[in-house]
């Protein structure tokens, strides 16, 4: 009778596997309350903000509009990957990439963008009719220009202070 149970156990089929996929990749969840965390945050918000305002109107007529998008939408798509990487935790897994390097010259390079974009998005709200649509939203998306330019600022010290703390440690 054992035998017969033996064989019967060999021949049913096992249970199946179930493969399970697991992700290297984790999500911080403390890296938005840092400080960091929060100015990329904002960069995000007030970079849509200012290339959703100037891209809800006729800003083709204008090359430096054109510009103020070009600057807008290429900042906030590097910040969202920025951020993603940050987020994941990605930057701790790939290490021959020096992240405090290349956070450092995007801070310091979308600032100097930002604040050119800035000045020229303000100088170009004069070209509209003041009360119109497009006068409102090219004075808002300066506003906004202004603003996300302080926050990169500040997201180039915070890069350079961690730039400099890691370089003086090597």
């Amino acid at each position: 009778m054992e035998r017969n149970a033996a064989v019967s156990a060999r021949r049913t089929p096992s249970a199946p596997e179930c493969n399970i996929s697991t992700s290297t990749l984790a999500f911080d969840q403390h890296f938005t309350t840092t400080a960091k965390g929060i100015l990329l945050m904002t960069e995000i918000v007030g970079g849509m903000l200012v290339w959703i305002l100037v891209g809800g109107t006729d800003y083709f007529h204008l090359s430096a509009l054109c510009w103020v998008m070009f600057v807008a939408v290429l900042c906030w798509v590097l910040t969202i990957c920025l951020f993603i990487i940050y987020l994941t935790g990605a930057h701790n897994r790939i290490p021959q990439v020096p992240w405090t390097t290349l956070s450092l010259c995007f801070n310091c390079s979308a600032t100097a963008l930002y604040l050119v974009t800035a000045v020229v998005d303000a100088l170009s709200v004069n070209q509209a009719i003041r009360g119109r649509h497009n006068y409102n939203c090219w004075a808002a998306s300066a506003f906004f220009a202004f603003l996300t330019t302080l926050c990169y600022a500040g997201s180039s010290y915070l890069s350079y202070h961690a730039w400099k703390t890691t370089d003086e440690g090597q």
